[in-house]
């Protein structure tokens, strides 16, 4: 890890993605999550403050250890038991089948290689009757952003440590076996339209 992924960019994804706006869509998707919870991509542990009181624990996973001293003050502040993991997604994650109620992604499945395969794990250790909750931006419907999304797309690569502007986030959970059960369009106040457009809501096992 260099040390532009490992000092200036979190740095910079605390300033983008920690905003009052970005803030307020955390608590709201995240209200749903219960019971056993999941989150795949935890970064800088922004999500912490907006989780609910009913999940009974969460489950952090990342293959990098950002801000670690920052990260270890939002665990401890924590009103619930938080494991921190440090996993890459994209291999078999240690855990059973159907181990969770709840699988969380916010602003993540934009830098992973190959959702294919990590889709296929948060689906495996889901329960049949628990959720997928994510949070995330991707490709514009406007043809206008979306061509400029995909003329951008290799620069935002190198500058975001492997983040896509242009990727179509419900399709790719629908192709991965998840059914949405309220998919949202919005755009992130404030934002570069570019970055703008957000894809959120839930999803569960079809």
């Amino acid at each position: 890890m260099g040390i532009y992924s490992k000092f200036i960019f979190p740095r910079l994804m605390e300033k983008a993605l920690g905003s009052e706006a970005a803030g307020g869509l955390r608590a709201e998707v995240l209200a749903v999550a219960v019971g056993e919870t999941l989150e795949i991509g935890f970064g800088t542990g922004l999500n912490l403050r907006y989780y609910p009181r009913s999940i009974s624990r969460l489950t952090a996973i990342d293959p990098e250890e950002m801000l670690p001293q920052l990260v270890e003050r939002r665990i401890t502040q924590a009103p619930f038991p938080v494991r921190r993991l440090k996993l890459d997604a994209q291999g078999r994650l240690p855990f059973d089948d159907e181990s969770f109620n709840t699988v969380t992604t916010t602003f993540t499945l934009c830098s992973i290689p190959d959702t294919a395969r990590t889709l296929s794990e948060m689906r495996r250790v889901l329960k049949s009757d628990g959720e997928l909750v994510f949070l995330e931006h991707g490709r514009s419907d406007v043809s206008g952003v979306a061509r400029w999304q995909d003329r951008l797309n290799p620069l935002q690569r190198m500058l975001g440590a492997g983040c896509n502007l242009n990727r179509r986030i419900d399709q790719i959970i629908a192709s991965a076996g998840f059914e949405p059960v309220d998919l949202q369009r919005r755009l992130l106040p404030h934002a570069p339209r570019i970055i703008a457009d957000l894809y959120l809501g839930r999803a569960r096992k079809s």
